[in-house]
């Protein structure tokens, strides 16, 4: 789907530039674009490196597993698991954790892990609360987001700071409200 929907707009491209008699600008526009994407992807890979390196460092010293158990009263009342293994609740609480610190990459593996054990005891509610919780990323320290601000240039890129808690709290808790809604209807 998504290959048609990128070949359209390669059309569309190629069509309007013709029209507009700009077809001599597309191919440096193309390469400036494709120079862009290819800077735009080291550097967000270097951030990733970075912020999974510091994500280990705090795991190594501990830091992750106490913000773990000091987040597990909040997990158990948003995902409300029925009956969760000891594993189920450290993958949950350690994907909340790295995602807590905007380290959304390095928190999808506990996140997947999580997914599966919650899978196998057949908790299907939880999932779709999990879910939720990942897709609308409460983030004390939007790691990813300030890495791709820099990355533009920007001067201050934490400056985002009090808008991203905002709107992370806000979607939580309208997607909660519209989940209850939608399963409880």
């Amino acid at each position: 789907m998504l290959s048609y929907v990128l070949w359209t707009l390669l059309v569309i491209s190629l069509l309007s530039a013709a029209f507009t008699g700009n077809l001599s600008s597309l191919a440096p526009a193309a390469l400036e674009g494709a120079q862009q994407g290819i800077t735009l992807t080291l550097s967000m890979g270097g951030a990733l490196c970075l912020w999974s390196g510091l994500l280990e460092v705090l795991e190594r010293a501990g830091v992750t597993r106490r913000l773990a158990r000091m987040t597990r009263p909040l997990l158990r009342r948003l995902i409300r698991p029925k009956a969760p293994s000891a594993e189920t609740e450290d993958a949950l609480s350690e994907n909340f954790a790295a995602n807590l610190l905007g380290l959304g990459n390095a928190a999808t593996p506990a996140g997947l892990r999580a997914v599966s054990l919650l899978q196998e005891e057949g908790d299907r509610d939880a999932v779709n609360r999990l879910i939720l919780l990942n897709t609308c990323s409460v983030q004390l320290i939007p790691f990813t987001a300030a890495s791709l601000r820099s990355a533009a240039g920007a001067q201050s890129p934490f400056v985002i700071l009090p808008v991203v808690w905002i709107a992370s709290l806000v979607s939580v808790m309208v997607s909660f409200w519209v989940y209850r809604r939608l399963t409880h209807a």
